[in-house]
């Protein structure tokens, strides 16, 4: 068996447009215009605070300013409870009754904050198969530092690991702890597939146990 750590914006649930709108509250709040969906979802992956000096550099503000702190408190309020408009991404949950089944060891490191990524797992159905949540603020540092990541997987106490993410963020997390990456390649990535340092990519859920399978087969043997 192995432990096998999950991104979770961009890689279980798709959640932009939960932070979309949340994104626009805080802006129009401030007086500041709202912005796209698009443009609103390249910002997310490296925690609330670079989501909120992006969305303020993008308004033309002063990212370090004195705004930052104030959108930084109000977004994370707003945040806890923004579950409404997310949905887990197709095959997701066949896919996670099929690994626990199977009786690996499931855990999540994101950097969303842990309260919000609680709230949605709950909401989800999801929190189930997860024994760790490591949430944004849960350590020091953030993805694509590695250590969040080895501190989600000591906790789950597993050997071998599998990182499955998609993003830039997760690849050079996966890549600096030492951990094999497996690519989700329909989420957040802004850069081609082939530039990410990875084992193996997918685009369907449905193809993720047997690549899991695949991917334990040499250390198996």
């Amino acid at each position: 068996m192995a432990t096998l750590i999950f991104d979770l914006d961009g890689t279980l649930i798709d959640s932009a447009p939960d932070i979309h709108a949340a994104s626009n509250t805080v802006l129009v709040e401030e007086g500041l215009p709202p912005m796209a969906l698009p443009e609103v979802r390249s910002f997310i992956g490296r925690g609330v605070p670079h989501l909120v000096a992006c969305l303020l550099t993008a308004a033309g503000q002063d990212p370090a300013g004195p705004r930052h702190a104030r959108l930084v408190a109000r977004f994370t309020d707003i945040y806890e409870d923004a579950v409404g408009l997310t949905v887990p991404y197709p095959g997701v949950v066949a896919a996670l009754e099929a690994l626990a089944a199977e009786g690996h060891g499931l855990g999540i490191c994101t950097n969303k904050p842990l309260v919000p990524a609680q709230a949605v797992l709950r909401h989800l159905d999801l929190a189930r198969f997860f024994t760790v949540v490591t949430g944004g603020d849960s350590h020091p540092l953030k993805k694509p530092d590695p250590a969040p990541l080895l501190a989600t997987r000591d906790a789950l106490g597993g050997n071998p690991d599998l990182y499955i993410g998609d993003s830039e963020v997760d690849a050079e997390c996966a890549h600096r702890a030492g951990l094999t990456f497996l690519l989700f390649t329909e989420g957040y990535r802004k850069a081609p597939v082939e530039t990410l340092p990875h084992a193996a990519a997918f685009r369907d859920f449905a193809e993720l146990p047997a690549l899991v399978a695949r991917m334990l087969a040499p250390a198996a043997g």
